[in-house]
Formats: structure tokens, C-alpha cells, sequence
């Protein structure tokens, strides 16, 4: 079994993609102050969760080289 550059490469993809949503939703953060503390709440954690939807076919691609 050979090595592939596709583990690599999806890891540091994921790093980035962590990476670029924190900045992104921390951006907002200013916005997101001033709503209520029920609407803050429901805000970060559906944020917090949308961010795992493209980890399914990245992790499928970096096992087997195929998006589907």
C-alpha cells in the first residue's frame, strides 16, 4: 500500500476550512451581540455545526479519490 498526497493535503484543507469559518463567524461577532442571548445561542451553535456538512465527501475523497 502506497502512500497518498490526499491524506496530507485534505488535513491541511480542513485546517483551513476551521480556520477561514472561525474568522468568518467571529467577524460577525459585533452583529451578534446585540441580539438576544436565546437568538446568540441558537446562532453559534447552528454555526458551530454547519461547518462538519463538507467534511463528509472530503474525508470520502482523502480515503478514496472520488468526491462521491
Amino acid at each position: 500500500m502506497t502512500p497518498t498526497w490526499r491524506k496530507p493535503a485534505g488535513t491541511l484543507l480542513i485546517v483551513l476550512m476551521i480556520t477561514v469559518w472561525a474568522v468568518l463567524i467571529a467577524t460577525l461577532a459585533d452583529t451578534v451581540i446585540g441580539w438576544p442571548i436565546a437568538l446568540q445561542s441558537l446562532f453559534y451553535l447552528a454555526t458551530g455545526l454547519v461547518w462538519i456538512a463538507p467534511l463528509g465527501p472530503l474525508l470520502k475523497w482523502m480515503e478514496t479519490g472520488r468526491w462521491r
